[in-house]
């Protein structure tokens, strides 16, 4: 016992040869814990240059181009300085997109947020087959807006005999409906919403099945005690004052999404004979401008950094005014 002690080496002499021994090894060099950084840009590396490429740089070049006159070219010398912004906002036809985007916004906005907030509701009370309904319900949000409205169009809303919405008009002996007709009634305001309403609606019915599922049992079973009835009361004094964090959260994205939209607007209605008054959003009229007859890049790059200014600006005071990031009671 004596002489295997008096052989061993010193503890710290053993750890230290015991990790030298690991750092000699292949595997410790690449796999080991100093080499964390260099994976850490191996796999998040590819995603931030295609993010720079694609999305930062094509960004800081619309702002250079809108200083520009630049007539169809990306690459152009006659400064303009502030032209292009006046010029944008002056512009008649752009002023009407933004009020489109308010109207569309008034009917989107407590559109989805009845309808998503309902069938979270409907869906966190199941006992059974919950998750069954959840995906039911979000699975629209994984198609295509284009492929969404072109069914819309040719399928349900076609405006001809074999539409599905004219053959139900049909059981009830109504007339037929041209529902993407650019004249008096605005028919189209209903296919527009509610094709927006079938593809978002899943999206924000998960984020409110989260937020229910934040609240805590006690409070309805302390509502209980103190005889509270359960439905509309107890939703009206309990669950939705819970959800006031994700309310706002919501409404700040469905208002940004409204600011977005295009698809629904440009494949329904682009084959019309013009864009009927309050049916071209601000993203369908600067897609014409930059990318239309003329080509006019660097009108159409400024009205989008105007754009971007307004959602940041709308965001922000909302925001403000809903309180994000408030504390709840």
């Amino acid at each position: 016992m004596t002489a295997r002690t008096a052989e061993a080496p010193p503890d710290g002499q053993g750890a230290r040869g015991a990790a030298e021994r690991e750092r000699r090894t292949p595997g410790a060099r690449l796999f080991g814990p100093q080499r964390r950084s260099l994976w850490f840009w191996i796999f998040v590396g590819p995603f931030a240059l295609g993010l720079a490429l694609f999305t930062y740089v094509p960004l800081a070049w619309s702002v250079y181009l809108s200083f520009f006159d630049a007539h169809n070219t990306v690459t152009p010398t006659d400064f303009v300085g502030l032209g292009n912004y006046t010029s944008m906002l002056t512009d008649g036809a752009f002023l009407s997109s933004l009020g489109t985007f308010a109207l569309f916004t008034l009917f989107i906005v407590p559109a989805t947020y009845a309808l998503s907030l309902a069938l979270a509701v409907m869906v966190n009370r199941l006992r059974f087959a919950q998750a069954f309904f959840r995906s039911v319900f979000f699975l629209p949000t994984a198609c295509s807006y284009v492929v969404a409205a072109l069914i819309w169009k040719l399928s349900l809303f076609s405006g001809v005999r074999f539409g599905l919405a004219n053959t139900v008009l049909g059981w009830f002996g109504a007339d037929q409906t041209a529902w993407l007709s650019t004249t008096d009634p605005p028919w189209y305001w209903l296919v527009i919403v509610t094709i927006r309403l079938w593809l978002q609606a899943g999206f924000y019915m998960i984020l409110f099945l989260a937020g229910l599922q934040r609240i805590s049992p006690q409070l309805y079973e302390a509502a209980a005690v103190d005889g509270a009835r359960t439905g509309w009361q107890t939703f009206r004094h309990i669950t939705f004052p819970q959800l006031r964090a994700t309310s706002v959260a919501v409404v700040l994205l469905l208002v940004i999404n409204a600011f977005q939209a295009f698809d629904e607007f440009y494949n329904l209605l682009s084959d019309a004979r013009g864009y009927p008054p309050y049916a071209r959003p601000p993203l369908v009229y600067l897609y014409y401008t930059a990318l239309g007859r003329e080509q006019n890049l660097g009108l159409g790059s400024a009205g989008a950094v105007i754009l971007a200014l307004i959602i940041a600006v709308a965001t922000v005071v909302q925001a403000r005014w809903l309180g994000l990031g408030r504390k709840e009671d």
